[in-house]
């Protein structure tokens, strides 16, 4: 592998519950701007529209800022942490993130987000539309924004995986000079859902990128739990 590709897939417009989105991208997705498709490209496509699509939209009071809240408790099994108004939780899907991953950006006033309940299955569905529409394999990435202890700012990573590796396991493997690598994991779902948020933005409308070019071999069948540290090796639960 030597070049990757990424760009943003426009026209997808807004997303409502009950609507297919692995058909919305597989349209979007058919001829140019946005495709032709090929096997192995991968669709990164963002939790917000995911959630959208699922019916994970709770009403809150718009007048309220701290009126999510309550649903921050109700989707967490745990509370990390707590500082002035920001809760760290770990949610029933193991990851450990602010405010149990409930969102009101890009979203209308008086609602919020809630994480996708099975985001491996939510991308297994949108793959799986996609190859009955286009007849291309593909993978898929839930990917969600994500802060960092030790870390200042914000990253996207993957929630969810369908045909891609969540982890590459070097372990066993020579370096460059031959030496055995002992530790080396790389989280490269979240790597190329990072790849894909530069193409996608913020707030620019487009929840959908495509990467192209990867390794054929991270083509495999996964699970986003290849990406959460067991308990019994987070040394800092």
């Amino acid at each position: 592998m030597s070049r990757i590709e990424a760009w943003g897939v426009e026209g997808i417009g807004e997303i409502s519950p009950g609507m297919q989105l692995g058909e919305v991208i597989a349209e979007a997705c058919a001829n140019e701007p946005n495709g032709p498709l090929r096997d192995g490209d991968i669709l990164v496509v963002t939790q917000k529209v995911v959630s959208k699509a699922e019916g994970r939209m709770v009403q809150i009071d718009p007048d309220d800022p701290l009126s999510h809240k309550a649903l921050v408790e109700e989707e967490s099994v745990r509370v990390v942490r707590r500082r002035g108004d920001l809760i760290i939780t770990e949610t029933k899907h193991g990851f450990v993130c602010a405010n149990s991953g409930i969102d009101l950006s890009n979203v209308d006033a008086g609602w919020a987000a809630l994480l996708p309940i099975d985001s491996d299955r939510s991308a297994r569905r949108i793959r799986d539309i996609v190859k009955a529409k286009l007849g291309v394999s593909v993978g898929v990435i839930v990917s969600d924004t994500f802060g960092r202890p030790w870390r200042m700012g914000l990253t996207d990573v993957a929630i969810g995986v369908a045909g891609v590796a969540g982890v590459i396991d070097l372990r066993g493997t020579p370096d460059d000079r031959g030496r055995i690598m002992q530790v080396t994991e790389v989280a490269i779902a979240d790597e190329i859902a990072s790849a894909a948020e530069l193409v996608m933005g913020k707030s620019s409308g487009i929840p959908v990128a495509v990467v192209r070019g990867i390794e054929p071999s991270w083509l495999r069948e996964s699970s986003v739990s290849e990406l959460i540290r067991p308990p019994a090796e987070d040394l800092f639960r």
